[in-house]
C-alpha cells in the first residue's frame, strides 16, 4: 500500500477520511480531493496497492485475494496518531468506489461512504443482457483480461473473485450511510450499477442515496468541460460527509 496524507489545520486527533482513486490512478493524483478535504476539516489518507507477483510489485484490478485483505488498509489508518479511530469514511472513484464498498461490509464502525460511479455486480456488468452484438463482443475480451489479471486457477475460482469484488453481493453486510453519485450517460459503468446497489440497500433498511448527474459520463469530475456537475456532486460529498461524520 501507498499512502497519501493531507491534514487540516489544527491539532487533531481529525475525522478521517480514505480515498481510493480509479482503476490506473495512484493515491498521488488524489492530492486535489485530499486537499480540499484537509481545507474542509477532514484528514484524508489516499491510498493506492499493489501485489507481489513473479518478484514483482504490480498495480490490478484485483489487489486482494482473502476476505480479511481488504481492511488492512484500515489497520494503517488507525494506527496514525491524528486520527480519530470513531471516526473513518471511505470515498472512492470507479474501482476505488467498489474499494470503499467492500471495505465498508467488512468493517460496521465506518461512519459514510460515498461511491462514485462504481461497478456492483462484475458477474451482471461483464454478462448483461442488454448488450449489442458489439458491445458484447468487446466485454468478452474485457472477460477474458479480467480472468487473466486476476490470476485465477479456474472458471469457477474467477467466478468466486468476481463474486467477492462486487459489492451488490456483500450489501446485507453495509451497515454505513451510503452516498452513490453516477452520470446518467456512463458508458464505462452503467448507471444501472448503482440504482441496483440503492435498490437493494434501501430493501435492507440502510441509509442511501443515489445522485444521478444528469448528462455526465465516467470518471465526469476529472475531466475538464465537466466543472459544473463536478462542483454539484463535491458538494453533495461534503455535505454527507458532514452529516454523517460530526460528533
Amino acid at each position: 500500500m501507498h499512502v497519501e496524507w493531507a491534514r487540516p489545520v489544527g491539532e487533531g486527533p481529525f475525522a478521517t477520511v480514505v480515498v481510493h482513486p480509479e482503476a490506473g490512478a495512484r493515491a498521488v493524483d488524489m492530492r486535489g480531493v485530499a486537499w480540499d478535504l484537509a481545507r474542509h476539516g477532514y484528514l484524508s489518507a489516499a491510498i493506492d496497492y499493489e501485489r507481489l507477483e513473479n518478484g514483482r510489485y504490480r498495480h490490478t484490478l484485483f489487489p486482494w485475494r482473502e476476505e480479511g485483505d481488504p481492511v488492512v488498509c484500515l489497520d494503517v489508518v488507525r494506527a496514525a496518531a491524528l486520527v480519530d479511530r470513531g471516526r473513518i469514511a471511505l470515498l472512492g472513484f470507479s474501482q476505488g468506489g467498489v474499494f470503499s464498498l467492500l471495505i465498508a461490509a467488512q468493517t460496521p464502525d465506518i461512519r459514510a461512504v460515498v461511491a462514485y460511479y462504481p461497478v456492483t455486480d462484475f458477474e451482471h456488468w461483464l454478462n448483461d443482457p442488454s448488450y449489442g452484438t458489439f458491445r458484447r463482443m468487446v466485454f468478452w475480451f474485457i472477460r477474458r483480461h479480467f480472468k487473466k489479471v486476476s490470476g485465477a486457477s479456474s472458471d469457477e475460482d474467477f467466478s468466486r473473485i468476481l463474486e467477492m469484488a462486487s459489492p451488490l453481493a456483500q450489501a446485507e453486510s453495509i451497515s454505513a450511510p451510503v452516498l452513490l453519485i453516477h452520470g446518467t450517460r456512463d458508458r464505462s459503468a452503467p448507471i444501472e450499477e448503482s440504482r441496483r446497489m440503492e435498490r437493494r440497500l434501501r430493501e435492507l433498511g440502510r441509509d442511501v442515496r443515489l445522485l444521478e448527474v444528469d448528462g455526465a459520463g465516467h470518471v465526469f469530475n476529472f475531466k475538464e468541460g465537466d466543472a459544473d456537475q463536478a462542483r454539484r456532486a463535491w458538494d453533495e460529498t461534503l455535505r454527507w460527509l458532514d452529516a454523517h461524520m460530526s460528533r
